[in-house]
């Protein structure tokens, strides 16, 4: 039975790991996790937020994630917002979600994300 999910996994290209950790860590936040030697022999690198962890992997025919996403839940979504825009990445609400505020962006690699912040219960 399925209890959690454990990770994410996104593509990236070869030789994209700085520019990876510089979003990741830099502008989400998130702490990168040490990825066990086997699989560090493969390139990419892996990041946790928390319960949260998104794993970026190398792909030698990378092509980024345009509609497939990960959902990402945050608080503070103005602040956060502004800070990827500042980035240069773009910056796309979306009201179509009921009971939330969200908005789409892309990491440097192209691979499109979601963030969200659930709205107050009004009752």
């Amino acid at each position: 039975m399925l209890a959690a999910i454990d990770h994410v996994q996104l593509a990236a290209p070869p030789g994209s790991e700085d520019l990876l950790r510089g979003y990741y860590v830099g502008v989400l936040g998130m702490t990168e996790i040490r990825k066990p030697p086997v699989l560090a022999a493969r390139g990419g690198c892996w990041f946790r937020a928390g319960t949260v962890q998104l794993h970026l992997g190398i792909e030698a025919a990378f092509r980024p994630a345009k509609k497939a996403h990960p959902g990402l839940r945050v608080t503070g979504i103005d602040a956060l917002a502004a800070r990827i825009a500042a980035t240069g990445a773009p910056v796309t609400w979306d009201d179509d979600l009921p009971g939330h505020r969200r908005f789409f962006s892309e990491d440097p690699v192209g691979n499109r994300l979601e963030f969200l912040e659930p709205l107050p219960d009004p009752g």
